[in-house]
């Protein structure tokens, strides 16, 4: 039986990623600790743990990848437009408005993508505190299981 200790612990365990936003890296520093000091009281709140960790560290790596997939995109597309602005003498400037670049749409697009996952990370991580506050198990969606 499930009591509303645990349940609270396992809703903190999901609720502490959002401590990110105060600490740097406390995504992965508050889920560890209140798994850590707790997975041995309750198979409930040590597999609401695992889930927290696993998704955050998903996260991370989702993100690396999109990143490093995005970031050579911009640096092309920085250096191929290093002709927007002509300086001619120095009384007067012109400025050359080209066409975009495709490169500049495939980072916006990577871009867009990113705020989408980071929108559907925050949904689905209310999810999981909303159901661990009812006291039933939460899997979340393209989670690499890192940790079993």
């Amino acid at each position: 039986m499930i009591d509303n200790h645990q349940k609270n612990i396992a809703t903190f365990i999901h609720l502490s990623t959002f401590s990110r936003f105060m600490i740097p890296f406390g995504n992965f520093i508050g889920p560890l600790v209140l798994w850590v000091m707790n997975k041995d009281k309750s198979e409930f709140v040590d597999a609401h743990g695992k889930q927290a960790i696993n998704f955050q560290m998903s996260i991370l790596l989702y993100a690396l990848i999109i990143g490093m997939i995005t970031v050579p995109f911009f640096v092309f597309n920085l250096f191929s437009g290093l002709d927007l602005l002509d300086f001619n003498m120095f009384d007067s400037i012109q400025i050359n408005i080209s066409k975009p670049s495709p490169l500049l749409y495939i980072t916006g697009g990577l871009g867009f993508l990113a705020v989408i996952g980071f929108i559907l990370e925050l949904v689905f991580i209310v999810k999981a505190a909303l159901s661990a506050r009812d006291g039933q198990a939460f899997k979340y969606p393209l989670t690499i299981n890192f940790l079993k």
